[in-house]
C-alpha cells in the first residue's frame, strides 16, 4: 500500500491476518471513491444515519460501505451527533450526520 489512511482503505491484524487484510483493502482501493461518493449521497438523503441503516437505504452490502463512514469521518466529512441506535443485530451504532465541508462538496464547491 503506497496511500495511507483515509486516503486508501485501511487494513488490521497481523501475520496472515494483516496480509489478507491488506489485499482486501487493495481490492476495494479502485472503488472507494465511488463508495465514499455513495455513502455521502446517502446519508444525505437520509438526513442522520447509523452506518447500517445507509447501507440498507442504499441496498449495498455492509463490507462495502460500512468502513467508508470510518473514511469519511476521519477526513472530515461526516460527524456523529451524540445519539446512538440500536442495530438489528440489538448493539449499539452511532448516528452520523454530514459536516458543512460535505455538504460544500455535494453541493459542487471545493472541499
Amino acid at each position: 500500500m503506497a496511500e495511507t489512511y483515509p486516503n486508501h482503505p485501511g487494513a488490521k491484524g497481523k501475520g496472515i491476518t494483516r496480509a489478507t487484510s491488506e489485499a482486501a483493502a487493495d481490492a476495494v482501493a479502485p472503488n472507494v471513491s465511488h463508495l465514499r461518493n455513495l455513502a455521502l449521497h446517502t446519508l444525505e438523503r437520509l438526513g442522520d444515519a447509523t452506518p447500517l441503516e445507509a447501507c440498507e437505504a442504499a441496498n449495498l452490502p455492509r463490507e462495502s460501505l460500512q468502513p467508508r463512514f470510518s473514511e469519511l469521518q476521519r477526513m472530515g466529512f461526516v460527524e456523529p451527533t451524540g445519539e446512538r441506535r440500536r442495530n438489528p443485530s440489538g448493539k449499539s451504532a452511532a448516528v452520523l450526520r454530514l459536516t458543512e465541508k460535505a455538504r460544500m462538496r455535494l453541493a459542487g464547491g471545493e472541499a
